[in-house]
């Protein structure tokens, strides 16, 4: 049974205790005079509010309008480098510390304002992890609202999973593809169980993952993220927001989130992963437009497992780890919440499966097909 490998990490997580919430979840929906007034109260008032919850560790710098459009060359179109539900991000560079950034330029007319913009500034000021990405300031000159980060040089998962036909790139290997999901998940783990105060992502796809030179993937765009449940709380209520395919269904139904509905998501984008198929594509036959759909009945025959690796592989990949791999994105999109895994458990699986540790494990006889 699919159980059967997924019952090797399923042993119990040390009882990690939350810090103070002080940075409270009215914060994250309401800042009382933050779009009124002039630009200098805008500016010391954001300065304050990180000051206040980055207890004084912060190590973003602020930007003046003019140092970025002098990076971004005027925030020309040919240092474009993506465009998302924030707004533009540029490339850019910074001749005096001869550092290259990536900025995202709020754009004013998008869904996302104001409120994700500071919730971004705040949370990447308090939390640190080599699989988050790396916020070096932000702007809040008049009513532009920009953030800069460290530029990574290879882009996104999504370039590489679903764009490389269209440029030179060229489809990642099965290693790199677990590496990825791995430190992916490492990041949720870090959200999750180490942050102070925790934190529910809300917002895993493969846009939002970022690589560096070496193919370490950095989480990015924190402007959905929710402060989790702590205490005797078992979820938070809120509105429903992310991308459709990656929401957990109860989040999507009833608007309760979860670190579960992370989880979920995780699973999403791990059969990506794995598949190289985007969750919702309508421009494939309707029975493959949506992926978990297409892939539901193919967990229950390990024989047609092979069935749901990417064709661009070609074959290059070991089948016991592509079982395996689907064991733990089968358990990630459990519909019921509660048999998901946490993510501790995830990233044990995954080190295991990078490991070799299994290497002389046999597969079993259908072993990888149950979804308990």
């Amino acid at each position: 049974m699919m159980g059967c490998f997924w019952c090797c990490f399923n042993q119990k997580r040390t009882n990690r205790k939350k810090g103070i919430r002080d940075f409270k979840e009215s914060r994250q929906d309401s800042f009382p005079g933050f779009s009124r007034g002039n630009d200098s109260f805008r500016r010391s008032y954001i300065r304050d509010e990180i000051a206040k919850y980055g207890k004084r560790e912060i190590s973003s710098q602020y930007f003046t309008y003019e140092e970025l459009s002098a990076a971004t060359k005027n925030f020309s179109y040919n240092n474009l480098i993506g465009e998302g539900g924030f707004g533009r991000v540029y490339k850019g560079h910074i001749a005096n510390k001869n550092t290259d950034i990536a900025v995202k330029k709020l754009d004013r007319n998008g869904y996302q304002g104001n409120r994700e913009f500071l919730v971004e500034v705040l949370l990447l000021s308090l939390l640190h992890h080599t699989n988050l990405v790396n916020l070096l300031g932000y702007c809040s000159d008049g009513e532009q609202r920009i953030l800069v980060y460290k530029y990574m040089p290879n882009g996104s998962l999504e370039d590489h999973l679903f764009n490389w036909r269209v440029g030179e790139l060229k489809p990642l290997e099965w290693d790199i593809r677990i590496k990825i999901a791995t430190g992916a998940a490492r990041g949720l783990e870090y959200l999750h169980n180490k942050a102070d105060p925790p934190v529910i992502y809300r917002d895993l796809k493969a846009s939002n993952i970022l690589l560096d030179e070496e193919w370490n993937p950095r989480l990015s765009d924190f402007g959905l993220a929710k402060l989790a449940p702590t205490g005797e709380q078992t979820h938070i209520t809120t509105k429903v927001m992310g991308t459709y395919g990656y929401c957990a269904p109860e989040y999507a139904l009833t608007g309760r989130l979860t670190r579960k509905s992370d989880v979920y998501s995780f699973g999403v984008v791990f059969l990506e992963i794995i598949t190289g198929r985007r969750v919702i594509d309508c421009s494939g036959p309707s029975e493959e437009q949506n992926l978990i759909a297409w892939a539901a009945p193919l967990f229950k025959d390990r024989r047609k497992f092979h069935l749901m690796a990417d064709s661009s592989l070609e074959g290059r990949y070991p089948m016991k780890g592509l079982y395996q791999a689907l064991a733990v994105t089968a358990m990630c999109l459990q519909e019921d919440a509660t048999k998901r895994p946490v993510m501790s458990q995830v990233v044990s699986a995954l080190e295991y499966l990078t490991s070799g540790q299994n290497e002389e494990q046999p597969t079993g006889d259908g072993d990888s097909s149950s979804e308990e």
